[in-house]
């Protein structure tokens, strides 16, 4: 063991106190899904069905939830803050961090379909747009890459908010699926201090957080804190919050959403298309749910979602690429693609320009003629990347941290941002050719782009097609569109799947934004699940970026290789300093969970574990 390593090591064990969170119902194992790897390597369609299984657990909370009458009160203060000249600021970190950046885009996305119809009020509807922020752990850099070790600085999340100026007439919803992330942490309290209303919204049993993390237990006892808790269970993989915690915490801010924008719109318009009653959102949306979580595990759809799995499994096995093309569900389709690199250990998003790095397996593309347009097209704002001057950085970080902080910040500003080239200028950059796949996620918002001559979807699918790509649709909607995908594609080898989307009257089609969430989490799980990035249900593929991730790798290989916990920590951050030049470089590495546990297991050196690993498994 080296210095270096054992050095921070040392530095792990001494506040591994704070971080140790096996005990979190979010970190146990599902009963469900124990052996899901087993499953899925004879049965992808039932593999899919344990997925949805589990999601019953989202519909049981999100009934309770109803149940409890909350939504009205918690709706009816955040109307009241907004006619006041309020703010809503939606604050999170990684899974939740790209959640606050969703809600956000969907609510200006509302008001900004209000504007083009010609909706006259006052405020006028770029007013109301502009009533919205997400705060994320990293700024919106880390919607597409991870960045490292942002979410274990409390003072992070208060320096991120109070740079927005949040204050007395403001709401904060301070999200996080574990309930102990420090940097959303610090975006509560700095909202408390500066007299908003602050909601903190969690999913784990508040006796078990109070009893095992000191900064959970502060704010869940303090009064001045309304708690939304959310409460699943175990996550379908173990430790992988981007799955049913974060599916809630969606389902139900969206009710809060949905109600509030009735309100506000039975006052702009009386009896305009808007202005519904929003007393009964919670119960409508509770039997959509219901409705489309069933259909989900409708066995037809189960075969089609088995061949889109199968769609991707093939090109990475391959050594090819995947790529989807989205419009109105570019957010959602980033955040899953984006998710899967820390969860699995797949390649990022790759910048246009970085030769070195290793090729992304997924990547997306919308239609938007530059890559500026295209992120404004995707989160309906300008970008807001953290551009910290060092000075700044200095403030808020120790000096054994300060370096690693700096390099960190200077590579996460707008300028980095748009090196993901997501419009059609990143195009060329990505050409597909045989062996490659490609699918478009459609809505009915953008049906006529798939089903029309000349729309970007079709168009996309048949330049994929021409290249000897494989080619799939994903198409959730409500609209006679939905019996003509196999038109859209003019490829009768297309993988389609079509998700019908219950009828309703909702202003931000929330239950399709829910369904659609559940089936890109468990086409992108499975796939991983058949690639090997799952041993029973635990991601042993994890990528250890932040202090909770370095607790959950540690006991992944405590449990796996049968050391105590020092012991594996230590390991762990041997492999860690094996692995970090490629790691930090964006190139191919082998897993460190993977590589840890093979060497105990084997009594191997670094370069036999690896060599071992690569001849059973699909490498980075």
């Amino acid at each position: 063991m080296s210095t270096t390593s054992e050095s921070r090591s040392d530095a792990f064990l001494r506040i591994a106190g704070q971080f140790r969170l096996g005990a979190l119902t979010t970190e146990s194992s599902h009963p469900v899904t124990a052996d899901l790897s087993e499953t899925a390597g004879r049965d992808t369609a039932a593999a899919l069905k344990l997925l949805f299984d589990v999601d019953d657990d989202v519909v049981r909370t999100y009934r309770a939830f109803v149940g409890s009458g909350r939504a009205a009160g918690i709706a009816g203060t955040l109307s009241r803050a907004l006619r006041r000249g309020g703010r809503v600021f939606f604050t999170g970190c990684g899974s939740t961090g790209r959640l606050s950046i969703q809600l956000v885009s969907i609510w200006r996305e509302f008001w900004q379909r209000q504007q083009a119809r010609g909706l006259a009020c006052e405020p006028p509807a770029a007013a109301w747009e502009d009533r919205a922020f997400s705060v994320m752990a990293g700024g919106d850099f880390a919607l597409i890459k991870a960045v490292e070790g942002f979410e274990d600085f409390t003072d992070f999340g208060r320096k991120q908010i109070g740079d927005l100026g949040v204050c007395d007439r403001d709401v904060v919803f301070a999200i996080t699926e574990g309930g102990e992330t420090s940097f959303v942490i610090g975006t509560a309290w700095k909202g408390v201090e500066a007299g908003s209303k602050v909601y903190f919204v969690y999913n784990n049993p508040d006796e078990i957080l109070c009893a095992h993390v000191t900064r959970s237990r502060e704010v869940i006892e303090d009064p001045r804190i309304e708690k939304i808790n959310l409460t699943t269970g175990p996550m379908a993989i173990t430790g992988s919050t981007r799955m049913q915690a974060t599916t809630i915490q969606l389902c139900v801010l969206l009710t809060v959403m949905e109600m509030v924008l009735r309100d506000l719109m039975a006052d702009l318009e009386p009896g305009g298309p808007c202005a519904l009653d929003p007393a009964v959102v919670p119960r409508a949306f509770l039997a959509e749910l219901v409705e489309m979580h069933a259909r989900l595990k409708d066995p037809a759809l189960l075969d089609r979602l088995a061949a889109l799995v199968t769609l991707e499994e093939v090109t990475y096995l391959a050594g090819r690429r995947h790529t989807y093309y989205a419009d109105r569900y570019g957010i959602d389709v980033l955040t899953d693609t984006t998710e899967r690199s820390p969860t699995y250990c797949t390649p990022p998003f790759r910048k246009f320009d970085d030769a070195t790095a290793a090729e992304s397996w997924a990547f997306l593309f919308v239609p938007a003629a530059t890559t500026p347009e295209a992120w404004v097209h995707l989160i309906k704002r300008e970008p807001a990347c953290v551009e910290w001057a060092d000075d700044e950085v200095r403030s808020l970080v120790a000096p054994d941290k300060l370096q690693q902080t700096l390099e960190t910040v200077r590579k996460i500003g707008r300028r980095e941002l748009m090196r993901f080239k997501v419009g059609l200028d990143g195009l060329p950059y990505r050409r597909l050719g045989a062996g490659d796949s490609a699918v478009a996620i459609v809505g009915d918002a953008d049906a006529a782009a798939l089903v029309e001559a000349g729309g970007f979807h079709r168009e996309r699918l048949e330049e994929a097609r021409a290249a000897g790509a494989r080619t799939g649709v994903i198409a959730v909607g409500r609209g006679a569109w939905l019996e003509r995908l196999q038109e859209g594609c003019a490829d009768a080898a297309c993988v389609t799947l079509a998700v019908r989307v219950p009828d309703s009257d909702f202003l931000l089609d929330g239950v399709a934004r829910a369904g659609l969430k559940m089936l890109l989490n468990a086409l992108s799980t499975c796939t991983m699940v058949r690639l090997g990035r799952v041993m029973g249900n635990y991601m042993v593929w994890l990528v250890a970026s932040n202090l909770k991730l370095i607790d959950r790798a540690t006991r992944y290989i405590e449990q796996l290789a049968g050391l105590d916990y020092a012991q594996a920590n230590r390991l762990l951050f041997e492999v860690i300093e094996y692995v970090e030049p490629r790691w930090k470089a964006d190139q191919a590495y082998p897993p460190v969970v993977g590589l840890a546990v093979t060497r105990a297991q084997r009594g191997l050196g670094n370069e036999e574990a690896e060599a071992a690993l690569a001849a059973t498994s699909v490498s980075r």
